[in-house]
């Protein structure tokens, strides 16, 4: 079945805030055997929404959209659905209650704005929302279907994954599609591509290459009559690239830096603290996206002068003698926070984040060291020079990296 997303909201255009639903949705659609043709972004306006919701069932089976479900005049999702389909809406008794229900619970009275919320036309029915005013809609009609969700993450992500997603995989049982990231960090992409060419220009199993901030990602695409025919296409792939890429594999699918190596730091019990001068505090802020990240992380200090660099510990004459941005003070800035907060693992980043050279050193250098049972592993690294780039991918490297260490010390002899 093919499908397509509309991003519902003027906001989304005006770049006032980012579409994150349709990346989301869009990673959940594969495994159901649902192939994603388009994604579009469509602002407040109902001729514009009733057009391409009259286009979106012409070229799909399926369309899915997130906003335009709230009570303001604005909202006009609803709306275009029935222009696009020519039926009127009329106000559902029983989900009108509800709504009031919601709002007396809450010790007020509801607005009258929000009664279009209880609106439905005769091809749809509500999809619920316990998490907030705006239902779904699951409209069908010949045999297309446009399901309709409220456009906040919080609302979305649930009612996608309690209502609609196991009403399709119910309907989609003709194809099943199976996907497997594998990630890897220290080759470029042309060297990654070079070693897994012969994979490349398959359609089924299909394998994908693509450069992100934690490293170079190969993605494994293969459709099915089932997960088991998937399956038994994407093994050997899946072994021909572990065999050839092995040391650089860091982690798969769902994985990210901070959550593989906040894994192992807790099996272990071990734990980390960081001192970071360019990054910003970039790096403790990702760890710290880890929901049990207080588990095993002591904590991090933004040294970002040198006054807060010697105030926490590193030697003033390592300052005076190699510079601020250097590996000796990255090493220094390692050493001394794992001691002044006892943690077993400590790592230091210093560079140059831009805009200006620092010392004579260019823009995008970087000195990352971590310190550890296992010893010190120190990294001179050159990044484009962009902040944020620069901050993202240092930090994914010291996360990598350290995570390495971590899983070598199960293969250290006694």
């Amino acid at each position: 079945m093919k499908a397509e997303i509309f991003s519902i909201g003027t906001e989304l255009l005006m770049g006032e805030l980012t579409d994150t639903n349709a990346a989301w949705i869009a990673g959940r659609l594969p495994p159901l055997g649902i192939q994603l043709q388009w994604v579009s972004i469509i602002g407040d306006n109902l001729e514009n929404l009733s057009e391409a919701f009259s286009r979106g069932l012409q070229r799909s089976d399926i369309v899915i959209t997130t906003g335009g479900l709230g009570p303001t005049q604005d909202d006009l999702t609803r709306e275009g659905v029935a222009m696009a389909l020519g039926e009127t809406p009329t106000v559902q008794e029983d989900a009108l209650t509800e709504l009031q229900q919601y709002f007396q619970t809450r010790g007020t009275s509801m607005p009258s704005h929000n009664i279009k919320q209880a609106h439905l036309i005769p091809s749809s029915q509500f999809i619920p929302n316990p998490h907030g005013t705006a239902p779904g809609w699951w409209t069908e009609r010949n045999g297309k279907m446009i399901i309709c969700m409220p456009g906040p993450p919080a609302e979305m992500h649930p009612m996608w994954e309690v209502q609609v997603e196991p009403r399709l995989r119910e309907i989609v049982q003709d194809e099943v599609t199976l996907t497997r990231n594998i990630k890897t960090m220290g080759m470029s992409e042309g060297a990654v591509d070079e070693v897994v060419s012969e994979f490349f220009g398959k359609e089924n199993p299909y394998l994908g290459i693509y450069s992100k901030a934690d490293g170079i990602h190969l993605r494994i695409i293969a459709r099915a009559r089932d997960i088991s025919a998937a399956q038994s296409m994407v093994d050997p792939i899946e072994a021909a690239i572990v065999e050839r890429l092995g040391p650089y594999i860091w982690g798969y699918d769902e994985d990210t830096p901070e959550r593989a190596l906040g894994r192992s730091l807790m099996a272990r019990g071990l734990t980390l603290a960081t001192m970071e001068s360019s990054t910003g505090g970039y790096l403790a802020n990702t760890i710290t996206e880890v929901p049990d990240s207080a588990i095993y992380f002591k904590g991090g200090v933004v040294a970002y002068s040198d006054t807060a660099k010697t105030a926490y510990g590193v030697p003033a004459e390592t300052l005076r003698q190699h510079g601020a941005v250097s590996q000796e003070t990255a090493t220094a800035m390692a050493r001394t926070i794992a001691h002044n907060l006892g943690a077993d693992f400590g790592i230091g980043i210093t560079g140059v984040a831009g805009p200006l050279e620092e010392e004579g050193k260019p823009v995008g250098l970087m000195y990352v060291a971590i310190t550890g049972p296992a010893g010190e592993k120190e990294l001179q690294l050159r990044v484009p020079p962009r902040r944020i780039t620069i901050k993202r991918r240092i930090s994914n490297t010291a996360l990598i990296e350290l995570n390495r260490m971590v899983n070598e010390l199960d293969q250290a002899p006694d």
